[in-house]
């Protein structure tokens, strides 16, 4: 893998990093130690300027280039958050916060970031401005909104923003990329049957909310096989159903259905809204019962623009020698579509290898792969910001 030698160099350091931040986990909004100790870390390095408490606790940090002549600036976000999961690697550097670990590799990505800027700032061999935003509350918590909204593009004057995260089942250091859409819109609904609770041995007395939430379950999956075009890539989920009884002989008044959904194209969400509504509605009356939908819109599709995804496919190819340019979509969310919704940009995936999936309790980030995505920024910099 040919990653910058200099960063290979400081491998160990960028290990010893990630496991700190991997045994000291903190959730969205909570990252006070983890920002703190990136804050400290980017100072020592040299950068030329360090902001804390950007999107109530991000990090953003600044290196102008040996020239500034061109102008340009770029932004690099890495994530910080952790996921409310109680870890089971058994690994020495595992979570110490119980119920909290970094199942997601957040923990991999702001290392990555870390080493780049740690590079850059020795060596400047760029025209520009790097902008690196370290990002809190990826994980439904609005972290890279917070930012925005607290105007981290405009402040900083970030012309061109890219991401990078992990992929379990992708060969370790290996790059994937696509133009267009990359991941999916991540929406959530609530879903209450509201009935005529009472002995479940004299169901006829009853409206049977279970029942009739059973068949609103299986109704709403006609929206995806019945009510979309087949070509478009559209998820209706249920992923748990609870009464307010837990007796075995009780028909409960209410039952709640909560879910997601997710398409790549944002025009369907307004379509995805109503038909759940109708469906859920229609669906419970027939058996007696009624439906009410709450849904909530959450981030955005994340869309790669054509220019960036170039730019970001090519620095991928001088660190791994070959890019996948056309991965399919994968229908996760990611926040950074709000960035993205600013500013042209690209996301890209780098492999984890043979590892437990994202958001699983024996997930852990392959320390391997810490000088390639380090070096894929600092590739990334020096090439979009050639010196004259």
């Amino acid at each position: 893998m040919p990653v910058r030698n200099r960063i290979a160099e400081f491998h160990d350091d960028l290990t010893a990093w990630r496991r700190d931040l991997h045994a000291f986990p903190e959730l969205r909004f909570e990252e006070t130690r983890t920002a703190a100790a990136v804050a400290r870390k980017l100072r020592g390095f040299g950068v030329d300027e360090v902001h804390e408490g950007v999107g109530k606790t991000g990090v953003v940090a600044v290196i102008r280039g040996r020239q500034t002549g061109s102008g340009r600036t770029l932004g690099f976000r890495a994530d910080m958050d952790a996921l409310p999961i109680t870890e089971s690697t058994g690994a020495a550097h595992a979570s110490q916060h119980p119920g909290v670990m970094h199942a997601c590799g957040h923990d991999g990505h702001t290392t990555m970031l870390l080493g780049a800027m740690r590079h850059l700032a020795e060596t400047r061999n760029f025209d520009g401005t790097v902008v690196a935003l370290f990002q809190p509350a990826e994980e439904g918590g609005g972290g890279a909104k917070a930012m925005v909204e607290d105007g981290v593009m405009d402040r900083f004057g970030i012309d061109e923003v890219y991401g990078m995260h992990n992929m379990p089942g992708l060969p370790a250091g290996q790059f994937a990329i696509r133009p267009g859409p990359m991941l999916a819109a991540a929406d959530a609904f609530r879903i209450t049957v509201q009935g005529r609770g009472g002995h479940a041995a004299r169901p006829e007395t009853c409206v049977d909310t279970n029942l009739a939430a059973a068949h609103v379950l299986v109704a709403l999956q006609s929206i995806v096989a019945r009510n979309t075009d087949p070509q478009a890539a559209v998820v209706v989920s249920v992923g748990g159903l609870r009464s307010d009884s837990d007796a075995y002989n009780v028909i409960p008044d209410k039952v709640v259905l909560k879910g997601t959904t997710r398409f790549l194209d944002p025009g369907l969400r307004p379509y995805v809204e109503q038909r759940i509504g109708e469906v859920a509605a229609a669906t419970a009356q027939a058996y007696g019962a009624s439906a009410r939908l709450r849904y909530v819109p959450g981030v955005l599709p994340t869309v790669n623009s054509a220019e960036q995804t170039e730019i970001a496919a090519r620095a991928a190819e001088a660190v791994a020698g070959h890019v996948d340019r056309a991965i399919p979509p994968v229908m996760g969310g990611e926040d950074f579509s709000d960035m993205l919704a600013v500013r042209p940009g690209a996301f890209i995936f780098v492999g984890n290898g043979d590892s437990a999936g994202l958001h699983h309790p024996a997930y852990d980030f392959n320390d391997a792969i810490l000088p390639a995505g380090a070096s894929w920024f600092t590739e990334l910099a020096e090439t979009r910001l050639a010196l004259a």
